[in-house]
């Protein structure tokens, strides 16, 4: 590791805050597309689903906060894409700091960014009427798989941050990613689902997620989709990491 890692990475993500900090309406256009779901599905579909018993406003919260994360990370891809096209990146590789830490200061801006978001989106649950009896330590494992699965998702996204052709290739590759949870557990029981799309959805990382997010804010026994969540998230944070930093290789040898 590079001396001046961790100096150089908080310089660097200092850089990027203060874009962040000029442009709050990126924050807010990553939550009105969450939010638009939640009004929608609660207040429009909300009474035709059968979602078993309790508030549905809780039942959809787990779900709509990783679409939350799936529709910021899309920025992240953009910030890469437009600071290699203005060559910023080679300036920096100009200079004397750890190479790595341009990386981590795009991925460290994208988790502080996606943490407002989600903070917005649940504050616009609580004046809908969500309401949890979870404790501390069940918040804060709620927020420890969030953080993991925004970090997962956020190096997924440096790969066509650094790869893409166009400013649209970069950002379109989180779509489907924003799409996912439609087809989990995150807005119905998958035992609703036919049989192809019931299988597809029970062996997704989304349900596994959305289900062990659900139960902790329930106040319910944690089952074992804690271990297959932690795995998938575990599992896409390894491979991506590994798959950017190869790709950042390249391209600045």
């Amino acid at each position: 590791m590079h001396p001046h890692f961790f100096g150089d990475t908080a310089v660097l993500l200092g850089r990027s805050l203060r874009h962040i900090t000029r442009s709050m309406d990126t924050i807010i256009t990553t939550a009105i597309m969450p939010i638009a779901f939640l009004l929608l599905f609660v207040y429009v579909f909300g009474g035709a689903i059968d979602h078993g018993s309790g508030d549905y406003t809780s039942y959809l919260l787990p779900g709509i906060l990783l679409i939350t994360i799936a529709s910021g990370i899309s920025y992240t891809a953009f910030r890469l894409f437009t600071d290699m096209k203005n060559g910023i990146f080679e300036r920096f590789q100009s200079m004397p700091i750890a190479r790595s830490s341009v990386l981590w200061a795009h991925v460290l801006t994208s988790l502080v960014a996606n943490l407002i978001s989600l903070v917005v989106v649940t504050g616009i649950a609580l004046l809908m009427g969500f309401r949890s009896g979870a404790g501390v330590l069940s918040w804060l494992a709620i927020l420890g798989i969030l953080v993991l699965f925004t970090l997962a998702l956020t190096w997924l996204a440096v790969i066509p941050g650094l790869s893409a052709k166009t400013v649209d290739g970069a950002s379109a590759f989180s779509y489907p990613l924003i799409f996912l949870p439609f087809l989990s557990s995150a807005f119905v029981p998958t035992a609703s689902m036919p049989g192809p799309v019931r299988a597809f959805a029970e062996h997704q990382p989304v349900t596994s997620i959305v289900n062990v997010l659900r139960e902790l804010i329930t106040q319910r026994p944690v089952s074992a989709d804690l271990w297959l969540a932690l795995a998938w998230c575990f599992g896409l944070l390894l491979l991506a990491y590994a798959c950017a930093m190869l790709i950042y290789r390249r391209k600045i040898s």
